[in-house]
């Protein structure tokens, strides 16, 4: 009999979040809703990443009613998230209560497996989301961010998932969102962690498509002992996306593994979602084929393309060699992060900096927070004099603990913000939405009662609204004295959002 893999679909959040920049509207997804839950997947990703973020930025639609509308449309469905450990689903670390509160109400709202990441693979920022998960009774899956560079070997990532099946975790998944995980890797890690940890271990890999070789990754990792694989639906597929579900299942075909998915549902999914992609055809990314410089620059397609955006918009977008040359060299300063949300747009913007302004003589604030060590720890030591440069610059001393043991109790503090607020009901579910983004969460409370907003180009419907800045902090002068004489603006794309930063050259 041949071995059964199982499958997470992507359709529903990290392939439209990786092709048209998490703008799908609710009202186009729930028609797909009955299929893929009999389909006969092992979990639908349908929530987390940037699709809460999307939600009440652009979409004017509550986050936390689509999750309980998914539970209600999905009931045969394991719902999946993914959550950025102490980021939640925000762009800074939060206090372990609102932590605590984030998973009770996202687990009591519907959420069955939380995916549970870390942008440094930092241990000590999810010990406390898996601890919370595991007091839901729900599924906590650790996860490991994939990535390449001199000190990474695969017994790494063998190590990291020992450390978090130690914390309780009820499986591990490999994480791969720039498309680095190459065949062998991938048979090597996944066979190690069998091993090691034990064949009864199970382990999911995820990965991106942008290189085109991951296909034949996800082969590997299923010769080697994976569980479980992620897939798109190939109507929104491949390019920055993922593999399309379809050939998976074509794929293992007299392999001695196969699916048992629903071909006939998958027909239909791959025919709904090929008549809605078109109607977001402003927000589809331009990255449609391969992108094999990605293993030199190990720059994410989203990222890519901002970058791009950022350079032309100064005139200098004959400088895009320059920045794929010089990402590199930021992140091994750093300690070589791997490159995902919030890392990977930190290291990127650094790159651009040094490129248009000179090496350093500009420090972000986020940049100078991962040198200080405020994100965490990385695999290697960051550059000694660019870390004295950031305590130069930000005041702040170095730290080499858990940064969220520097956070103080803010729980009553948020709640009393949140009740102050027009349109807010009080609930934590509001309080969690303040938290986590507290400059857009007072306009969408007080625009909620209009209802969902659908960007989709269809005859009636109002235009797109163009994006939106996320908080990001101004970098300083690289003498600690406050802007230099003339200064510029930069358009900055940070967590795939514009934000304009006036900057200034050192004297």
């Amino acid at each position: 009999m041949p071995k059964t893999i199982d499958v997470t679909e992507l359709v529903l959040r990290d392939a439209h979040q990786s092709l048209m920049a998490t703008r799908m509207a609710m009202e186009d997804m729930i028609p797909a809703c009955a299929d893929i839950d009999q389909a006969g997947y092992w979990s639908v990703e349908c929530w987390g990443g940037a699709t809460f973020d999307a939600c009440i930025r652009f979409l004017n639609e509550d986050p936390w009613e689509r999750l309980r509308q998914f539970r209600k449309l999905l009931p045969n469905s394991r719902l999946q998230m993914l959550l950025r450990g102490q980021n939640l689903l925000g762009y800074r670390h939060y206090e372990d209560t609102v932590v605590d509160r984030f998973v009770d109400k996202a687990a009591e709202n519907g959420m069955d497996v939380f995916r549970v990441f870390d942008a440094l693979n930092d241990i000590r920022n999810l010990r406390r989301a898996v601890a919370a998960v595991r007091r839901t009774g729900k599924h906590a899956q650790g996860t490991i961010c994939y990535t390449i560079s001199p000190l990474h070997t695969p017994g790494d990532f063998v190590e990291m998932a020992e450390k978090l099946l130690d914390l309780g975790c009820d499986s591990i998944c490999i994480k791969d969102m720039a498309a680095l995980l190459k065949p062998q890797p991938a048979y090597e890690i996944v066979k190690g962690i069998k091993d090691t940890c034990g064949q009864d271990v199970r382990v999911h890999v995820h990965v991106h498509a942008t290189t085109g070789v991951t296909l034949v990754s996800l082969m590997k990792a299923i010769e080697a002992g994976a569980d479980c694989v992620d897939t798109a639906i190939s109507s929104l597929s491949l390019g920055p996306g993922h593999n399309p579900t379809e050939s998976l299942v074509e794929m293992l075909e007299g392999t001695g593994f196969e699916t048992k998915l629903d071909k006939s549902r998958l027909i239909r999914l791959k025919k709904y979602f090929a008549g809605i992609r078109p109607r977001y055809k402003e927000f589809l990314s331009n990255i449609t084929g391969v992108e094999t410089e990605i293993f030199d620059s190990q720059i994410p397609g989203g990222m890519l393309s901002n970058m791009e955006s950022q350079l032309k918009q100064q005139g200098a977008g004959d400088r895009m060699d320059e920045v794929l040359l010089e990402v590199p060299r930021v992140r091994a300063d750093a300690g070589f992060p791997p490159l995902v949300t919030p890392s990977s747009q930190i290291v990127g913007t650094q790159a651009v900096f040094n490129v248009m302004m000179g090496r350093y003589h500009v420090l972000t604030g986020e940049f100078a927070d991962l040198m200080l060590g405020y994100y965490g720890e990385t695999i290697g030591p960051r550059d000694r004099h660019l870390v004295e440069l950031a305590h130069k610059q930000t005041g702040k001393p170095p730290i080499n603990g858990r940064p969220a043991d520097l956070l103080k109790p803010e729980w009553h503090e948020l709640r009393d913000a949140t009740v102050e607020l027009a349109g807010s009901n009080g609930s934590d579910e509001d309080v969690l939405t303040y938290a986590m983004f507290p400059k857009v969460a007072p306009k969408f409370f007080a625009t909620r009662d209009q209802g969902p907003r659908n960007l989709g180009k269809d005859p009636g419907t109002q235009p797109a609204a163009a994006p939106v800045a996320a908080p990001v902090q101004a970098p300083a002068a690289a003498n600690g004295k406050g802007p230099a004489r003339t200064p510029i603006t930069y358009d900055v794309k940070l967590n795939g959002k514009t934000h304009k930063v006036t900057v200034a050259p050192a004297p």
